[in-house]
């Protein structure tokens, strides 16, 4: 019984890596000029009770078990200069696990991410290159928020605006790569593609589409009862969020989302609020 328990906490880490990912909205390549600051806080509630094994088989979680999650994050960016952006982003998490007969509750600062940003390049000022360094430092000394682990990650992304069906248009597409310096610290490829409408001429209204998602290798590949040793999953997941714009100050978003298939991994639906606070100009 207590081996069934354990398996499927091990498929919820891998979430927990989900969750704080998809606070990244604005980690994309559209500049923030010089002495501009942006700020987005954000909340995203996350439900589970299935997942994928190592042969990407779907099952529900063994005894009924569902895993509920609230996170809060607060993303900074800060223009340096035409070329250079300091870029931070800080979570906190509270999660749930309960089986017939077994619950668990944790909670507390994750992994606090701090990093520059360099725009490598533009085109006629409507598509943007940028390059991206950032340290990872763990807030925490309980395994189940995470690996309890320093890294690092260098991001590529490109960014466009354009025209589509008479309306203004925009993408973003980045490929990220993270190390963790654990003696089986997995090696991650996070990657994502969005694009979006501006659905009125005043710039209020907005409709966006994204597609992303993880791999992660380790040598370390065995099945454990401790869930933070999983560290070798795969997903891919889709989101549509709505944006309005109330003033060049403040805009809002709001987004749903689900997993379409993964290894080794949780399958689960969120929903988020994002906001977007630009203190001075």
């Amino acid at each position: 019984m207590k081996t069934i328990k354990t398996r499927s906490k091990h498929l919820i880490i891998t979430i927990l890596f989900i969750i704080i990912a998809q606070h990244e909205v604005f980690a994309g390549g559209f500049p923030v000029r010089p002495k501009q600051w942006l700020l987005s806080p954000s909340i995203s509630y996350f439900f589970s009770n299935s997942g994928w094994d190592a042969n990407r088989v779907h099952s529900p979680f063994e005894l009924n078990g569902q895993f509920t999650s609230f996170s809060y994050s607060l993303y900074s960016e800060y223009g340096i200069s035409r070329r250079f952006t300091l870029v931070a982003q800080l979570p906190y998490v509270v999660n749930n696990f309960e089986q017939t007969g077994y619950k668990s509750h944790s909670e507390g600062f994750t992994d606090m991410e701090i990093g520059l940003r360099y725009y490598l390049a533009n085109i006629d000022y409507k598509y943007y290159f940028t390059l991206q360094a950032t340290g990872i430092v763990p807030l925490y000394s309980d395994i189940n928020l995470g690996y309890k682990e320093t890294g690092a990650e260098i991001k590529l992304a490109f960014a466009g605006s354009g025209h589509l069906f008479g309306k203004n248009s925009y993408f973003n597409i980045e490929n990220g790569v993270r190390q963790y310096f654990g003696s089986s610290g997995p090696i991650q490829d996070r990657y994502s593609g969005t694009f979006g409408l501006t659905l009125d001429r005043k710039f209020k209204h907005q409709l966006s589409v994204s597609v992303g998602g993880f791999y992660s290798s380790s040598n370390f590949k065995d099945f454990s009862p401790i869930q933070t040793n999983n560290k070798d999953f795969a997903f891919n997941q889709a989101s549509l969020s709505y944006g309005y714009t109330f003033s060049k100050k403040f805009s809002i978003f709001l987004t749903a989302g689900t997993f379409i298939n993964g290894r080794n991994t949780g399958d689960g639906r969120n929903v988020s609020a994002s906001f977007i606070i630009k203190p001075f100009r």
